[in-house]
């Protein structure tokens, strides 16, 4: 019997309720978001905070923009520097109180389960804007339009247009997807909604060294 390859088939991820939810973010898609969505050369005196870091895949390219990045997780992926954190408990880790600055952004790839409870959370911690990265298929659900999109709609929605891969468990300079992604991005005191398009990018953006780490441990 063949595979069902349709769009509507292949854009299912169904994860277990206790999964870690580990999809790596392409490298090139963050710094698409400095560069498109947000002004790369605004962000250089502010602060981020990654709260599902992961292997720090989202990390290192907003270290190339921000002047400041925390980087947290639920699990310790061994990421050095990054601090384990339950990011929906309602505290913040000492690591950050002892900081002497504020937490302007928080972007993130969210665990799909659980990005409405991120975003709420992110909206709390954050000073400036959130912006988290999610499957445009999100943006549907009559659940998710009543309790988050008609009380708290974007200020962008900043939609790829080329396909943005992530692979389970590792980071792929060759994987395909049949899965849409944009960026959704709440601005402090911007209730109105923009539609915007991510020009192609990754040929521009990509970097050999985003994934040397997978070509060491493939070797």
């Amino acid at each position: 019997m063949s595979q069902n390859t349709s769009s509507a088939v292949m854009q299912q991820r169904s994860e277990p309720h206790d999964s870690l939810d580990d999809f790596p973010t392409q490298p090139w898609a963050t710094r698409a978001l400095c560069e498109h969505v947000l002004s790369g050369s605004y962000l250089k005196n502010k602060t981020a905070w990654e709260p599902a870091c992961n292997r720090g895949h989202m990390v290192d390219p907003l270290g190339e923009y921000f002047n400041a990045v925390w980087a947290s997780d639920v699990h310790d992926y061994g990421l050095e520097g990054a601090f384990q954190h339950d990011f929906l408990m309602p505290f913040t880790p000492h690591v950050m109180k002892w900081a002497v600055t504020n937490t302007d952004w928080v972007i993130s790839n969210p665990p799909f389960r659980l990005a409405e409870q991120f975003i709420a959370r992110a909206r709390e911690v954050a000073t400036e804007g959130v912006a988290m990265i999610v499957r445009t298929s999100f943006l549907e659900g009559v659940g998710r339009y009543e309790n988050l999109f008609s009380k708290n709609p974007p200020s962008i929605v900043a939609q790829f247009s080329e396909r943005v891969p992530m692979v389970k468990g590792r980071l792929t300079a060759t994987g395909s997807t049949a899965t849409s992604y944009c960026w959704l991005v709440w601005l402090q005191g911007v209730t109105s909604t923009k539609l915007v398009w991510i020009p192609p990018c990754r040929k521009k953006l990509e970097r050999a060294e985003d994934y040397a780490a997978y070509r060491e441990v493939a070797a």
